[in-house]
């Protein structure tokens, strides 16, 4: 057994936790992710679909579902016809930082059952798993 296997099996579960809170409010958790990527400026395609680790015919499916919900628009590309930008409305940002507001009180309602050392070196795991999910993903866009 891997030191990081728990690690593994408590992002997975929460992963489903989440998915489950977002899908009682309508949205999927793809969706989620689309927005919060979006949340750091506007991105083609190619970029959002390699991020996501998804193929391109279903990044255009998940992001027609965002486009009618009124959350995320498209534009073309100022120097390359061929591609499409695709960037948060105003909408999109509202309804992010509602879906975030909103996991973030479930990812509370976990904490809860911690003592006040273990809640902080958890807060402290997952401040350091965003830093290096940021330092990846800070690399992947600029290769």
């Amino acid at each position: 057994m891997s030191k990081n296997d728990a690690g593994v099996r408590a992002v997975a579960r929460l992963g489903r936790v989440f998915e489950k809170r977002l899908g009682d409010e309508g949205m999927s958790l793809p969706q989620f992710r689309v927005l919060a990527f979006l949340s750091e400026g506007e991105w083609a395609a190619s970029k959002v679909a390699e991020w996501l680790a998804v193929s391109r015919p279903s990044l255009t499916s998940l992001v027609d579902g965002l486009v009618e919900q009124g959350w995320v628009e498209r534009r073309e590309h100022p120097t390359d016809r061929r591609s499409v930008l695709h960037f948060l409305t105003d909408a999109g940002r509202t309804r992010l930082a509602e879906a975030t507001e909103m996991l973030s009180e479930g990812l509370d309602g976990l904490l809860e059952h911690l003592d006040d050392d273990e809640r902080a070196r958890a807060e402290d795991g997952l401040a350091l798993l965003q830093t290096a999910m940021h330092r990846h993903y800070e690399a992947m866009v600029t290769s």
